[in-house]
């Protein structure tokens, strides 16, 4: 029920049609009897900056959620950012402080290595290639960083995005062997789909399969579907995976904290979660 005391939390990106948050969020606070809901603003990038900023003008709202393709833009309309936005350069949660200040932060490499952990896979000492080096391609790459992986591939449709991000994965962690552009899969034990692949039902499978072995572990980012086509492709060749929304339900608990919120467990989530696709 959503009365005139409702808190709002903006799901802000483009296009919604895929967003899975409200069906994750929104169950819980109503378990919990949390007047708060989550709820999907589709905004494209020409009208981004100037809906952010009047968003933050409601007197009843908590925060914001943003996805694509907002996460990198969102980092320079911000008053502080958190050492996880600096890195991978971009933001994925943004609240509003009592001073009137945006600050923000980044869950999506923290979802992504808590799901990994939570499967059992070694992060520390592992090699990891990571395909998309924007907003959640970013975060991922920082966070497998901050958990100990011995080296990083990165590629990018934009080589020059991809060189960034080893540039400051380099600064900050000197003794990662950092690599950028290259095709070249073979050695690495986690290979990660962090581009838009896969969102279309004609889009090509973002690498060739025949590349990747069995005792590869293979993540996705992609939520449209629970089993993408990459990902069944993987599962074929005996490949041990992570689904898109495996990173959302391990990083809500944190989100929930950083907005004030009564937070749970990705269990507690998951056993209330609507989700549809």
């Amino acid at each position: 029920m959503i009365t005139g005391k409702t808190k709002l939390i903006a799901h802000i990106g483009y296009p919604t049609e895929t967003f899975k948050s409200p069906m994750i969020y929104n169950p819980y606070f109503e378990d919990r009897g949390i007047d708060v809901l989550v709820v999907p603003m589709g905004v494209k990038v020409g009208d981004y900056e100037n809906v952010l900023k009047a968003t933050f003008s409601l007197t009843n709202i908590v925060g914001a959620l943003i996805t694509m393709p907002h996460k990198v833009t969102t980092v320079g309309l911000l008053d502080e950012v958190s050492t996880k936005v600096k890195i991978a350069g971009a933001c994925n949660a943004v609240r509003r402080r009592e001073d009137g200040k945006l600050v923000g932060d980044m869950f999506d490499g923290e979802g992504f290595v808590r799901g990994l952990a939570s499967k059992g896979k070694q992060i520390k000492g592992s090699r990891a290639y990571v395909l998309g080096s924007g907003g959640v391609g970013s975060a991922i790459v920082a966070s497998l960083a901050g958990a100990g992986v011995s080296a990083l591939s990165l590629k990018d449709f934009n080589p020059a995005s991809a060189q960034a991000l080893a540039d400051r994965i380099r600064a900050n962690y000197p003794q990662i062997e950092v690599t950028a552009g290259s095709d070249d899969l073979k050695g690495y034990d986690i290979v990660v789909n962090a581009t838009p692949i896969g969102m279309k039902d004609d889009d090509p499978l973002p690498f060739d399969m025949d590349r990747i072995s069995a005792d590869v572990f293979v993540g996705e980012v992609v939520m449209k579907q629970a089993h993408t086509p990459f990902l069944r492709a993987a599962i074929a060749k005996g490949c041990a995976v992570q689904l898109g929304t495996d990173m959302l339900f391990e990083q809500i608990p944190a989100y929930l904290e950083f907005f004030g919120l009564p937070s749970t467990t990705s269990a507690e989530l998951r056993r209330l979660a609507k989700i549809s696709y």
